[in-house]
């Protein structure tokens, strides 16, 4: 046999890697991998095409290769199925024998590679990693199960199938998403969670969509059934706040004793909306917040799970943004478990048109996880995989992908027609005999158990089932907090009493400016050699601390420092925070002599402080956000802030925020107090490093603009996040220090600067940071205006930069005494008294909003009613700003000065405003 037949024949299976199976495992193409990488290892060049020859046999024998069914045209004959081969050291079929008969050689092969298993994992590039899941798969007699195993994955399988059946029985009109055709899915999680237990995992942390989570909430996480039966009650009354969310959609957390391994174990399952996979990386991030904080450095302890569909595994961007987080330092869960439900289809779409790869877990060998393809109607390989997922997650740490190749019995709802678009796959479905059934007959032909006994334990689950339904009647109210899946014990009472509704101060003392301001300004590491430029900012900040003020980077720092003394854990992350774009923070020095070296003087402040976590993200703004978010859901005592690039690019986050942070309280019953830092600001940069958009925040902000509230913590506590323009670093430092001191958590958005990082007027005194100071929802007028306010003729208010272009042109035109500017720090929830007190200040006063965004983007149309609000709508509120457009900035830096020079004139023309009549 020459080398070219040896390429043809490669290129013969490259080809059949195309072609797909409806069984999903196309184990041909992982068969000839394997062989292909033993040829390339082998000594001799003669054993080579001793084992291609055998390989060519071994497809044709199993109908693999059609194309090629007349083996005699290779030289083979059936003798040489007789002759005994030394086998290479890459393989295990031989268990202790070095030999074997090319014919047994075979069935092995077939036995290990073409049965219900398909194991990809050639890709990986590490020896080690691909030996161990060899001997995983091709040792012989491993997947072999005691008398007990196989009784207790019956009972698994049996709660699993009849928990739907009882669903489909008492409620055929509704819809539950159920699990019929996947139903081996559930034995799969609890042997996962079962093995991982066996290694030393207290707390999993889980995601998954709607198919078959109320199965998962019932058999895996042990819900109480008559809760889940009592969310199908039409005339269930809504006792929490908020809106709620529909039963597939609700999480769960559940701290019980394993029975199999006898050891505590706490689950979760994270609430999810109709976004699929927008969960993952929100799994990700709680699971790493609680490895940090239980000092588990390695993921022994702690451990996530995911559970996908086929069309959204390989559908949406989600996963892959997901899996490139899995080995990032600041990012890593050390290896997730991911169970895809393959059940060919994707609501209504053939996966021919759903995706462009072979497989829908193609994704994952982005990262070299390995991925274990198993027909889901064998229950005894699925659990065999699962053993297989649970110890490669603990031995090497990294994902691991199981794909359970099954069906859907249903259409994508149980009110749905499957016929209508797949008729042919759903005759084939009906004809498909249900895999309980399969695997009791084969049990009891087996003679593991006897038809009474499976009978016995259909009729003992059945009756758990009708007697939760009869304990469900009893439920009249529907209480949300039964389905919380991140509880903060301890944190909402005090004494065992409610928190007050009160907030301290947020000020510091001159010592503690004083100190943090110095750690700011120096290099708590000896020989360590900073850059020259960066040296020039240390000494900036040092003489702005000598002369008792702040920056907007020094600001942070202040209000970032008094929190790590106080013990308070800070997460800072995004996209080049630890420079930060501006080039402004500088929380991480790098050695300009030692590559790597780095130092974050944060981390030096005192010796009993909490952790200062910064760290550059991915190019990422969907996948870390959701991280960061699942993050904070751990512990309310962490302040955990994201920043985006620039603040245009929380776009490519908006599921997360639409999803999760804006109506997470209102659906899930879930405070979070997730910080994000978007820059802003209208300077000529163009439209897309221009505007956070924060018309888009305040539209989702669910304070009433027609009802003025009763006080202003209370209204903090009402509100779904607290939105804030601050224009001042003082009063950024209180918002920060604020989000930890208030008595509860809501999501905090924070329009952050550009040019106010370094604008000389943008400085706060540390008199404005003592104690006694607190943050100013509304800045007053404080200049010549204020003296005789009976003298003013126009109150402008506006929010953010925009005041200090507004004041250079109050003092040019002369103007100080007669126009009035208060700026509005907090826009959500409104500071509606404090707006109220100030245009009764300046009653005389015509009222404006102004702003350097156009009119139909910015603040406007969100202030405009609220302002009027607190003026009983007496007076009109006059517009000053650009006119509406459909991008949020020209690019046309000299369009952007006239756009300037023309609103400002607006502001200050008194006869403007009558031009607009």
């Amino acid at each position: 046999m020459s080398p070219s037949a040896t390429v043809w024949l490669i290129d013969v299976f490259l080809w059949h890697r195309g072609r797909r199976y409806i069984s999903g495992c196309d184990t041909h193409t992982l068969l000839v991998s394997r062989y292909i990488h033993c040829w390339f290892e082998s000594e001799h060049e003669e054993e080579m095409y001793r084992n291609i020859s055998g390989l060519i046999l071994s497809s044709v024998m199993s109908g693999l290769i059609c194309e090629a069914a007349d083996w005699r045209f290779y030289g083979l004959d059936e003798s040489d199925l007789d002759k005994v081969f030394r086998l290479p050291t890459t393989t295990f079929i031989g268990g202790s024998e070095s030999a074997l008969p090319l014919k047994e050689i075979i069935r092995r092969l077939e036995m290990a590679y073409c049965q219900h298993i398909g194991v990809e994992f050639m890709f990986i590039n590490d020896l080690e990693q691909c030996q161990w899941i060899r001997q995983k798969f091709e040792t012989p007699g491993v997947m072999q199960f005691t008398l007990e195993e196989k009784r207790t994955l019956l009972a698994r399988m049996v709660r699993s199938t009849r928990f739907e059946e009882f669903l489909q029985k008492k409620w055929s009109a509704e819809k539950r998403f159920g699990l019929e055709g996947c139903e081996s899915l559930i034995p799969a999680l609890k042997t996962i969670i079962d093995k991982s237990s066996e290694n030393g995992v207290e707390n999993v942390i889980m995601g998954m969509p709607h198919r078959g989570r109320l199965n998962v909430l019932a058999n895996v996480i042990r819900k109480e059934l008559e809760q889940i039966f009592c969310q199908f009650d039409s005339k269930l009354e809504a006792a929490d706040e908020g809106s709620g969310d529909v039963k597939y959609h609700l999480g769960m957390y559940h701290r019980r004793i394993n029975r199999v391994t006898d050891r505590n174990i706490t689950l979760s399952l994270m609430a999810n909306p109709s976004h699929l996979e927008a969960v993952d990386p929100v799994v990700q991030g709680k699971t790493k917040a609680e490895q940090f904080y239980c000092g588990d450095n390695d993921g022994n302890r702690v451990m996530s799970i995911l559970l996908h569909g086929d069309a959204a595994f390989a559908g949406q961007g989600i996963v892959y943004e997901t899996f490139h987080l899995s080995d990032l330092p600041s990012y890593t869960t050390h290896g997730t478990i991911h169970v895809v439900a393959n059940n060919q289809i994707g609501f209504t779409t053939d996966p021919r048109m759903a995706r462009s790869s072979p497989y829908p877990t193609d994704v994952a060998r982005v990262v070299n996880a390995p991925i274990f393809h198993v027909n889901a109607d064998d229950p005894e390989a699925v659990i065999y995989v699962c053993k297989v997922a649970a110890e490669w997650r603990a031995t090497f740490h990294k994902d691991v992908v199981v794909d359970l190749v099954c069906y859907r019995r249903m259409g994508h709802n149980e009110m749905d027609e499957p016929m209508f678009t797949q008729p042919l796959m759903y005759k084939q479905i009906k004809k498909q005999k249900p895999v309980l059934q399969k695997y009791a007959e084969k049990l009891i032909a087996e003679g593991a158990v006897s038809r009474q006994e499976y009978e016995e334990e259909i009729a003992k689950y059945d009756k758990i089932c009708e007697e939760a339904y009869n304990r469900s009647k009893d439920e009249k109210i529907l209480h949300i907090k039964h389905w919380l899946d991140s509880p903060w014990p301890g944190f909402f009472t005090l004494d065992g009493q409610p928190k007050s509704m009160s907030c301290p101060s947020t000020g510091l003392t001159e010592e503690n400016l004083n100190h943090i301001g110095v750690v700011a300004s120096s290099v708590p590491v000896e020989d360590f050699t900073i850059h020259g430029g960066l040296s020039r900012i240390l000494k900036s900040r040092a003489e702005m601390v000598r002369n008792r003020t702040v920056d907007w980077a020094l600001g942070e720092y202040m209000a970032f420092g008094s929190l790590l003394k106080e013990g308070i854990h800070i997460r800072l992350s995004g996209q080049d925070v630890e420079r930060g774009t501006f080039s402004h923070r500088h929380h991480v020095l790098h050695d300009q002599n030692v590559d790597k070296r780095t130092c974050i003087p944060m981390n030096h402040l005192s010796p009993d402080q909490a952790p200062y976590t910064v760290c550059n993200s991915s190019l990422s703004e969907y996948g870390v956000l959701g991280f960061e978010l699942g993050f904070a859901m751990a512990s309310p005592n962490a302040l955990i802030l994201w920043e985006a690039q620039f603040g245009d690019f929380h776009n490519t986050a908006q599921c997360i925020i639409d999803q999760f942070i804006c109506p997470g309280q209102a659906k899930w019953v879930r405070q979070n107090g997730i910080v994000l830092l978007l820059p802003h600001g209208m300077e000529g940069m163009g439209p897309e490093h221009s505007s956070a958009r924060p018309e888009r925040f305040l539209q989702m902000c669910n304070d009433d603009p027609d009802v003025m509230p009763d006080f202003a913590v209370r209204q903090l506590y009402d509100c779904n996040w607290i939105v804030v323009n601050c224009s001042n670093p003082g009063n950024y430092f209180h918002v920060l220090r604020r989000q930890i001191l208030l008595p509860y958590r809501k999501p905090l958005i924070v329009f952050t600067p550009k040019s106010l990082l370094r604008h000389p007027e943008a400085r706060s005194s540390f008199d404005e940071m003592l104690p006694g100071t607190h943050f100013q929802r509304l800045i007053p007028e404080e200049g010549m205006a204020a003296e005789r306010p009976e003298e003013v003729k126009r109150l402008i208010f506006c929010t953010g930069k925009v005041y200090y272009e507004l004041t250079k042109e109050r003092k040019t035109r002369g103007m100080d005494g007669t126009v009035a500017i208060a700026r509005i720090e907090q826009l959500s929830p409104f500071p509606f008294d404090q707006v109220k007190a100030e245009s009764d200040r300046f009653a005389n006063a015509d009222l404006v909003w102004c702003q350097e965004e156009h009119k139909n983007q910015g603040y406007y149309d969100y202030v405009k009613p609220r302002i009027r609000t607190t003026t009983q709508r007496a007076k009109p509120v006059w517009y000053a700003g650009r006119d509406p457009a459909a991008a949020p900035a020209t690019g046309n830096k000299k369009a952007h000065l006239v756009e300037l020079r023309r609103f400002l004139d607006t502001a200050f023309n008194l006869d403007a405003f009558k031009d607009q009549q």
